[in-house]
């Protein structure tokens, strides 16, 4: 027997709370559609953006190290798989919206730049007068105007809530709305999932790509509490580990130990507001999804860490500046010469502007598409 939409929709009034989002309940979408007969609307979503161009280049976009360094460090897309599946993981415990969030989480990096938050930076610098650039934007301008998918309208025509969940910078601005609505002062429940289990995410495997890349060491992480203590419950579960074994289960212990965390907090902000609703979520006293304050103190610490040892490393800096310097010449040579861009885009130009038009077409590169762009042009 097919197990059609009203059927998901049913479960979702049964096992979801009242204040997760509901398929039922949705904003909408910008350009009405028929409902599937199968899937619930954010299952919709969700399968829009795993089809999707933009998601697919992921696959070439560094996460910490410049794609193509090495086989196994991590992707833009191999991250935002691994946060996903965290992502599920508490929208589960809390009886949030799971659809709802692992769309959120799929989505969240689809506007990123090519080379990190190091091109992000210069992309922002390169727009300054223009608009600037923030990726978290340029991921809702990626999912409703530059993708081209269907013939009725631009864009994936996702649901407002997945939109919204997107723009988590934007939600604490006062007054902030999407389409009439507002989106804030703090984001609805499945967002705010999908924000710390992004964190989560960094705090755990980029440990873990440091070590392979020999940045960091278990010497200097023995010097942080965060560290300490999940290599304790890593020696409390198992005894005579080899060297990469422990350090592996204590890679996994960073990521327990953070979402056992946020499950604890959560569940006593949520047992003390006692929200009824999305509306209820979004106007609390206080977000509701975070870490505790012992663990975000040891986080700050650990951040602290990681960007002085590895995100700023020689070894990646030098890198990382290399591409991005050459991604600032790519971006000035389709200044002069925007019909190196393609007919899509140039045709594009008139409505977005020539400046915007560029910044939307280098934020979609991914790092060797820039690369092998900067070469055919001789940008150096």
């Amino acid at each position: 027997m097919t197990y059609a939409r009203k059927e998901l929709e049913d479960v979702e009034w049964r096992d979801l709370a009242s204040y997760a989002a509901h398929s039922t309940k949705t904003l909408g979408r910008h350009f009405p559609e028929s409902d599937h007969p199968v899937r619930s609307c954010f299952q919709r979503d969700r399968d829009r953006v795993l089809h999707s161009r933009c998601f697919r280049r992921l696959e070439y976009k560094t996460q910490v190290f410049v794609n193509g360094t090495a086989d196994h460090y991590r992707t833009r897309l191999t991250h935002t798989i691994e946060m996903t599946a965290i992502g599920r993981t508490l929208a589960r415990a809390f009886h949030a919206n799971e659809d709802l969030t692992e769309t959120i989480c799929l989505a969240h990096d689809v506007g990123h730049s090519p080379f990190g938050h190091r091109g992000e930076f210069v992309l922002d610098e390169l727009m300054k007068g223009q608009g600037g650039f923030d990726h978290n934007l340029q991921s809702l301008r990626a999912v409703e105007k530059l993708e081209y998918a269907y013939p009725k309208f631009r864009g994936l025509n996702l649901s407002w809530e997945v939109r919204s969940g997107l723009l988590k910078h934007e939600a604490a601005k006062p007054g902030a709305q999407l389409d009439g609505f507002p989106i804030g002062p703090f984001q609805m429940l499945e967002a705010q999932i999908a924000d710390v289990a992004d964190d989560m995410s960094y705090y755990a495997h980029d440990v873990d790509d440091g070590l392979e890349a020999g940045l960091i060491s278990p010497h200097q992480l023995d010097r942080h509490e965060f560290w300490r203590l999940a290599a304790a419950r890593t020696h409390e579960q198992y005894s005579n580990l080899e060297r990469v074994q422990f350090l592996r289960i204590t890679i996994r212990n960073l990521l327990d130990l953070q979402v056992q965390d946020v499950i604890g907090e959560g569940e006593r902000r949520l047992e003390k507001h006692r929200p009824q609703s999305i509306v209820d979520i979004m106007n609390a006293p206080e977000r509701l999804i975070v870490f505790s304050d012992a663990m975000a103190e040891m986080l700050k610490d650990f951040s602290d860490f990681l960007y002085k040892q590895l995100y700023y490393h020689p070894v990646v800096s030098q890198e990382s500046i290399v591409a991005v310097e050459l991604m600032r010449g790519l971006f000035l040579h389709y200044i002069k010469h925007p019909e190196a861009m393609g007919n899509k885009s140039v045709r594009r130009i008139p409505e977005e502007g020539l400046w915007r038009t560029v910044c939307d077409y280098v934020a979609g590169c991914t790092d060797r598409y820039a690369l092998e762009e900067c070469e055919k042009y001789r940008i150096s």
